[in-house]
């Protein structure tokens, strides 16, 4: 048996934790009147942090995890952290003034995240600049399974992934096999990535035997068409465990509540602050250059695959094609103030009356004509998952450069993973994020938008 190779920061946590220790109990004795010469209540504070982080995750960055993920564990860390201060003020003799406590846990955590996204940013300077902190890592498989990977590794250093050497399975598999595993052990690699669908069964158990006999982390690429593609779950029935297939956040009662209250509060934004009075405007330029409503009502999957009326500012001459063909590049059934809405995506704002309904969501999946979401769902694999959530208004496949017209298959299937992506991943910060990007995407001008 070898011993696990590789430099790795086993000290970044624990030193990470004790500052946060140290600030946390510094800042109770100079901004609450909790009495800190009594040792429960450092304790107390000290343990319910501890607890808290232990459960969410709050110390568990990876060199992969994303900063939108850091931000989000943290804004549920700092809430009920928060709520366990203001129980213990409450309870406390003296009663500790509500200010203080939100002055407490606002300064406090505002250093602790500050302390922590400097280390995160200085590893990843570090392992560009000096090389430190990496890992040495092989790819296992064909070139084109390997190939978004093997991109992933050279192109973002910062990551501090070391990629030595790429094994070729189109031939000779068990000779590449054992090349592989003699050269991991004379170059102390450090993780094994290796391509699924490339291997038989035998195989794939002789690459874990190897990878556990030799203390090497294993991790597999699966195809598109493997299960483990999908973000499964374990679940306990007594003690027999049953794989549920797809962890879809939003099924949660807490997250559906947040993202509602967040729908309702920014649609009513836009509704009141913008469409009050652009909808006017708009009305006496449409009408001037077409005969026809202000509005154009489609209807649209939603939710559990439900057809609902989704608005629009009507951006076309009244044609029969509306409701069967996407707008085209250059499309004569544009008007000419459709084409500047269109390009602004002005045309989507009367959608936030579909969120307020409760039809739509500010960010989700965005639905699609009836006849393209029956059509899709008969050629494109996954293309149903979309409709476990409700329909966006944007989303995370529209910031990826994919919206508008569907020119090739490719184009909506590369939708729909960004799609199922985010419905495996969500959060309200995500949420912001998405529509930051939108913003952005719409002020620089995208080339989809027609």
């Amino acid at each position: 048996m070898k011993t696990k190779t590789g430099r790795y920061s086993g000290y970044i946590r624990p030193f990470s934790f004790i500052v946060d220790m140290s600030i946390l109990n510094i800042g109770a004795i100079y901004l609450t009147d909790f009495p800190m010469d009594f040792i429960l209540y450092p304790l107390s504070i000290s343990l319910s942090w501890f607890i808290i982080a232990a459960s969410l995750g709050f110390y568990e960055v990876y060199r992969y995890t994303k900063v939108i993920a850091i931000l989000n564990c943290a804004l549920k860390q700092i809430i009920l952290f928060s709520l366990f201060c203001m129980a213990l003020a409450f309870f406390h003799s003296d009663n500790s003034s509500f200010y203080k406590i939100v002055s407490y846990t606002s300064t406090t955590f505002a250093l602790i995240m500050t302390v922590k996204l400097c280390i995160y940013y200085f590893l990843k300077k570090f392992r560009v600049l000096y090389g430190g902190n990496f890992r040495k890592v092989i790819l296992v498989g064909n070139a084109k399974s390997v190939s978004p990977l093997q991109h992933f590794f050279t192109e973002n250093p910062d990551y501090g992934y070391q990629l030595e050497h790429v094994f070729d399975l189109e031939k000779e598999k068990s000779m590449q096999l054992q090349k592989c595993f003699a050269f991991v052990l004379e170059n102390k690699i450090d993780e094994i990535y290796c391509d699924m669908g490339e291997l038989s069964q035998k195989q794939i158990n002789d690459l874990v035997y190897f990878a556990d006999n030799n203390l090497k982390t294993l991790k597999f690429i699966p195809s598109e068409k493997q299960i483990l593609s999908r973000n499964f779950t374990f679940e306990y029935y007594d003690y027999i465990p049953v794989i549920s297939l797809r962890n879809i956040l939003l099924d949660d009662t807490l997250n559906k509540f947040i993202k509602r209250i967040f729908d309702i509060v920014f649609s009513l934004l836009v509704i009141v602050g913008v469409l009050s009075w652009l909808s006017i405007i708009l009305a006496i330029i449409i009408k001037w250059q077409s005969k026809g409503p202000l509005f154009f009502i489609q209807k649209r999957n939603g939710l559990n695959y439900k057809e609902f009326n989704c608005y629009k500012f009507r951006s076309m001459e009244i044609n029969d094609e509306a409701h069967i063909n996407q707008v085209r590049k250059n499309d004569a059934r544009v008007t000419r103030i459709g084409r500047f809405m269109r390009k602004t995506s002005i045309d989507e704002l009367p959608q936030f009356f579909n969120v307020l309904l409760g039809d739509m969501s500010v960010v989700g999946p965005r639905p699609h004509m009836v006849s393209h979401t029956e059509m899709y769902a008969l050629k494109i694999d996954k293309f149903m998952v979309r409709h476990f959530v409700k329909p966006g208004i944007t989303g995370l496949a529209q910031t990826k450069g994919y919206r508008g017209e569907v020119e090739t298959d490719e184009d909506i299937i590369n939708r729909v993973k960004y799609d199922i992506f985010y419905m495996e991943n969500w959060s309200i910060l995500l949420d912001i994020k998405i529509i930051f990007d939108t913003i952005y995407n719409t002020l620089r001008g995208d080339t989809k938008a027609y």
